[in-house]
């Protein structure tokens, strides 16, 4: 059974740092594509960073995200993380992961994605 739990969010101010991890288990990123997506109130869900099945290629960031955050893995493959760094209010959403089966590109649609987190929230006042 695919299970994806995240972990991590929290309240900062402008400029602070937070690392979002995601503990998946059920199955491998062999055949996965991982991405993090988010919400915001009133807004739709939204590609954040993601990298390919197997981890090939290079990990894609949106253009907001380039420069402020960081999408790694762990050493043996269960979790990916989300450095976050110099938030800005803006940041302000649920982030979730998300796994998608396939040995195609990586899609920055969320709904191509199989499988969700319960998502984590992230509040960035100012």
């Amino acid at each position: 059974q695919v299970q994806l739990v995240e972990s991590g969010g929290g309240a900062v101010q402008t400029g602070a740092s937070l690392r979002l991890s995601c503990a998946a288990s059920g199955f491998s990123f062999n055949s996965y594509a991982m991405a993090w997506f988010r919400q915001a109130p009133e807004k739709e869900r939204e590609f954040v960073a993601g990298f390919g099945w197997g981890g090939g290629g290079a990990t894609e960031y949106a253009d907001y995200a380039k420069g402020r955050f960081t999408m790694s893995t762990s050493n043996d493959e269960s979790s990916v993380h989300l450095e976050m760094n110099n938030l800005k209010p803006e940041d302000t959403a649920v982030y979730y992961c998300a796994a998608e089966r396939t040995r195609g590109p990586l899609s920055r649609w969320p709904r191509t994605y199989d499988f969700w987190g319960q998502g984590t929230q992230v509040t960035v006042s100012s």
